[in-house]
């Protein structure tokens, strides 16, 4: 019986996959919005909200968390510290929203628009 096994695999192994989603992750907060299938989208949802909700912390233990979690990205780390922690100080959650475009051409899988609100 497998216990603890919450989130979904995207047909990759455990170490592309973690990867996969701090890249997807650091597009958004780049970007403020990027198109992707829904499951990827619904994945990098929590990851994208629970690193706004640590910028929110502010101080130097959680700039230092967002820096262990995006080394190559020191300037999306102080964009997030900055303008996206001021922008949500007043709001608890709900950082993001996921708008569907419809099915992609080639295999008909469900794009969506992942957006910061």
């Amino acid at each position: 019986m497998p216990h603890r096994t919450a989130g979904r695999k995207l047909s990759r192994k455990a170490d592309h996959r973690v990867h996969m989603l701090e890249n997807l992750a650091v597009a958004v907060l780049r970007y403020e919005k990027v198109k992707t299938t829904e499951a990827k989208a619904k994945e990098v949802r929590g990851v994208v909200e629970g690193m706004i909700t640590t910028a929110k912390r502010g101080g130097l233990m959680a700039r230092r968390s967002l820096a262990a979690d995006m080394p190559h990205e020191p300037l999306i780390v102080d964009k997030l510290m900055g303008e996206i922690a001021q922008k949500y100080a007043e709001r608890s959650s709900g950082y993001t929203r996921i708008v569907r475009l419809g099915p992609r051409l080639g295999d008909a899988a469900p794009i969506v628009q992942i957006e910061l609100v």
